[in-house]
């Protein structure tokens, strides 16, 4: 595969530990940039490291817990000690549950706000200084979920929307200080944490995973489930020269499975 204009660039990515996260930053390696990968410190997130660090690349792990505002600051200081320097910043963590309303604990509600919505916001703010000195980029992942609310997914449904809203909105503080800011929308992406998702649904639901999984799989009309190499491809797109027109939008990667706008 050719290069892209990304060599020696540096890139931040948060849940990079596994998923949609760590194909992102496995993909931006590739194309030669230096990484910083940030998730809550575990096994995972240093053998995601490793990974880059064997196939020729450069990456740091590290470890911080971005649903508190003292990690957020922490990582962008990890990161910022280990790069030299911000190009591109990619938010990606989070965690919000599934589960069916009134029932669903106010705990979920904060929790999934917390780190996606409120993490984003503050790394994001933290690192701004130093995009804006490298004319860099910014883009959140959230999910489809923005424009498709469900009743067993609010938490998510919701977090999303206003990461959306908060991106729209940076995207026209971007165009004063000359930072590129979208957002990804996934939609049923294979990963750990979709099937978690599912488990989550069945239980609200009082049915079997196989029985969540076929009929929403019929319900979008797929022909196949996402892939966190989907994402990344996008995202590899976005953080280059060739993008750089292409600023506070929305772009839903599902396989066609949002109804509408």
């Amino acid at each position: 595969m050719e290069m892209t204009d990304l060599t020696g660039r540096t890139a931040l990515v948060t849940g990079a530990s596994k998923g949609i996260g760590r194909a992102i930053a496995r993909r931006l390696a590739a194309e030669g940039c230096r990484v910083a990968l940030v998730a809550r410190a575990s096994d995972a997130l240093t053998a995601a490291a490793e990974e880059i660090v064997a196939a020729g690349g450069e990456a740091h792990a590290v470890p911080a817990d971005l649903s508190a505002e003292a990690g957020c600051l922490a990582a962008a200081e990890g990161a910022l000690k280990a790069l030299g320097g911000l190009d591109i910043l990619v938010n990606c963590a989070g965690a919000t549950r599934a589960g069916a309303f009134p029932a669903q604990a106010d705990t979920d509600w904060i929790e999934g706000f917390a780190l996606k919505f409120h993490g984003a916001v503050r790394l994001t703010r933290a690192l701004w200084p130093a995009l804006v000195a490298r004319k860099g980029t910014v883009v959140n992942i959230g999910g489809a979920a923005a424009y498709t609310p469900s009743p067993g997914f609010m938490v998510g449904g919701a977090v999303n929307s206003a990461l959306a809203s908060f991106t729209k909105a940076l995207s026209k503080q971007g165009l004063a200080d000359d930072v590129n800011v979208n957002i990804l929308h996934p939609g049923m992406t294979e990963t750990d944490r979709m099937e978690a998702l599912l488990v989550q649904e069945a239980e609200a639901e009082g049915c079997d995973v196989a029985e969540v999984r076929a009929r929403k799989s019929a319900e979008a009309g797929l022909r196949r489930l996402g892939q966190p190499e989907d994402v990344a491809e996008a995202v590899v797109f976005l953080c280059s020269p060739r993008a750089r027109h292409i600023q506070g939008v929305g772009l839903t990667i599902d396989g066609g499975a949002t109804p509408g706008l």
